[in-house]
């Protein structure tokens, strides 16, 4: 018998997330800790927490995609979203909102079905059109304002991981996930 997971939400947070298929994601300031750093030949370098990147890998396990939305583009962040398997993505777009609306028509959903995720205000038009909207703790006021939950956990820290673990339980699917990475059997996990 797996032990039974300890995370749990508010209710209306659960339900306000639900049928979610699509979640997007920025970079800097969600999925790093927002800092950019520079080598001395100018190369960009980017720091990723592990439990965000295991957190994407898992949405899409359940069936949700996972869809980064980023004003930049590096060859860090192409490698990084490779090794996660990250399929849907428009890098270098400050414009976001044409580049979610793609994405999304791409999948065949709608903003019903989009949970979103961003820290400052190019972020706010794709917050303000999703089902549900999240924030970390050091995003900006306004973002934080707008959205549904704000994570405990930091950018770049596992907040993606909180919003990940968030939008798996309000779609049923965390609990399978949890026995399963426990080791349960299939038919017991199910």
């Amino acid at each position: 018998m797996t032990p039974a997971p300890v995370l749990n939400w508010p209710p209306e947070l659960l339900l306000r997330a639900q049928g979610v298929r699509a979640a997007f994601f920025d970079v800097d300031g969600v999925l790093t800790d927002g800092g950019l750093y520079f080598s001395a030949e100018g190369e960009t370098l980017k720091r990723f927490h592990t439990l965000d990147g295991h957190g994407l890998k898992l949405l899409a396990r359940a069936g949700i995609a996972p869809c980064v939305v980023s004003g930049r583009d590096s060859a860090p962040l192409r490698l990084r979203l490779q090794a996660l398997g990250v399929r849907h993505l428009r890098l270098g777009t400050e414009d976001k909102l044409p580049a979610a609306e793609a994405l999304l028509a791409g999948l065949g959903l709608d903003w019903a079905q989009a949970a979103a995720i961003g820290d400052d205000w190019p972020d706010l038009p794709v917050l303000r059109r999703a089902a549900f909207a999240c924030a970390p703790p050091q995003a900006h006021a306004e973002v934080r304002a707008m959205a549904h939950h704000v994570t405990a956990a930091r950018a770049g820290e596992g907040a993606a991981r909180e919003f990940c673990d968030l939008l798996l339980a309000a779609g049923g699917h965390y609990r399978r996930l949890f026995d399963e990475a426990c080791g349960a059997p299939a038919e017991a996990a199910a």
